[in-house]
């Protein structure tokens, strides 16, 4: 983990069925809650995942905005730490 995703508010969130989310995350009971969410449906990178949540959105990143996603804990793949300047502004709901 590098020192700019250490402790982000800001995650993305892999869900079951292929769902890719970006957000701010926090715990709602048994649900993960994704705040001024996004679901990423083009990553647009080279490098995978791990480059937009460093880099923030790339050229050809297409976000679609959703506002707040809630999904329950198990429906939960895995979730990555983003960098949360890299991600200012790029969330607003």
């Amino acid at each position: 983990m590098s020192e700019s995703t250490k402790g982000s508010k800001v995650k993305i969130v892999v869900l079951q069925r292929g769902w890719v989310v970006v957000g701010k995350t926090s715990k709602d009971g048994s649900n993960v809650r994704v705040d001024n969410g996004a679901v990423v449906r083009r990553w647009g990178t080279t490098k995978g995942l791990g480059e937009i949540a460093e880099k923030g959105p790339m050229q050809n990143t297409v976000l679609d905005k959703c506002g707040t996603v809630r999904s329950h804990e198990l429906a939960v793949v895995m979730t990555i730490d983003c960098n949360d300047e890299a991600w200012a502004n790029k969330l607003v709901a």
